[in-house]
């Protein structure tokens, strides 16, 4: 497991002045990456659009990768968020989670620089970004488990969850790095929706 000390400070333990300054770093760390991708996230421009020191965003965040793979967790927390005020569509299981899955791939496609930049973090070896990579696959789980039927196996679930969550990075990773194009995520997830969900149609 990754120590606070080589990922940065745990969020919990900051104080409200703290998260919020750790907030407009994020924030600004997203901005960045949607104007310029990956390579326009430096650390020097982020401190000067958040207007945090940068010796502070370092005690928040032991890398760039870190900072990044950070921003996806609060990406994939805005879009639970906006799937608990507007729920999945669909009449069957696999058609709620596809709906689910599409519109988070929408938000990505409109934003493709970004999405690079995050993707791209979230991969990396770096032990602070890994330390993130929880915390993403948990959120995205939460987002597909409501729209899973209520009656099913809690267990079923969240298996179902973690595999549809696996085959949704893979894809992105093969747009982000040129293997595929944006209709393939598309495909990918439609595909294994109607693999894994079917049975409960």
């Amino acid at each position: 497991m990754t120590s606070v000390a080589s990922a940065g400070a745990d969020p919990a333990s900051l104080t409200p002045p703290q998260a919020a300054r750790r907030e407009r770093v994020i924030r600004a760390a997203l901005d960045l990456g949607a104007e310029g991708g990956y390579d326009a996230v430096q650390m020097r421009d982020v401190a000067a659009r958040s207007e945090v020191a940068l010796g502070t965003i370092y005690r928040y965040f032991s890398s760039k990768d870190h900072l990044l793979a950070a921003a996806l967790v609060t990406w994939t927390n805005d879009l639970e968020r906006r799937v608990a005020r507007r729920p999945p569509k669909g009449k069957t299981p696999s058609a709620r989670v596809g709906d689910v899955l599409r519109r988070a791939t929408e938000g990505m496609e409109r934003q493709p620089r970004l999405t690079e930049a995050v993707i791209l973090a979230i991969s990396s070896p770096d032990r602070g970004a890994a330390s993130c990579q929880g915390d993403v696959a948990a959120a995205m789980g939460r987002v597909m488990e409501r729209a899973m039927p209520t009656d099913l196996d809690p267990e079923v679930r969240a298996e179902v969850a973690r595999v549809l969550n696996f085959v949704w990075y893979g894809a992105l990773l093969g747009w982000v790095n040129g293997w595929s194009g944006t209709d393939d995520v598309g495909r990918e997830i439609t595909n294994a929706t109607r693999l894994l969900l079917h049975q409960f149609d």
